[in-house]
């Protein structure tokens, strides 16, 4: 006969090594560095962190395009210095008119 006797609601099943097994397993998944819920938030950050490199990359493909276009087009390049930074030819007169 055992010393300490179960009461009647604790279940048949229920053991102390069930029961220190089971609060490992809560332990490692809820508790400590390496924890499930911190690892979904890094796996959460990390596909974040991929979207905005692909975005990056998709402007920077832009960008070198432009850069592509600028140094073999003329045309294109005479147009933005006029545009953007009010270049022009030495016997030119510009008039800007703003609206």
């Amino acid at each position: 006969m055992s010393l300490l006797k179960r009461p009647s609601w604790v279940p048949r099943w229920l053991n102390i090594p069930l029961i220190i097994f089971i609060a490992f397993i809560v332990s490692l998944l809820f508790f400590g560095d390496n924890n499930y819920l911190k690892i979904n938030e890094l796996k959460s950050r990390i596909n974040e962190l991929k979207a905005e490199i692909k975005l990056n990359e998709d402007s920077a493909a832009i960008y070198e395009a432009k850069v592509r276009e600028l140094n073999t087009d003329r045309e294109t390049l005479e147009r933005i210095a006029r545009e953007k930074y009010g270049m022009k030819h030495q016997n030119e007169d510009v008039y800007v008119v703003e609206e």
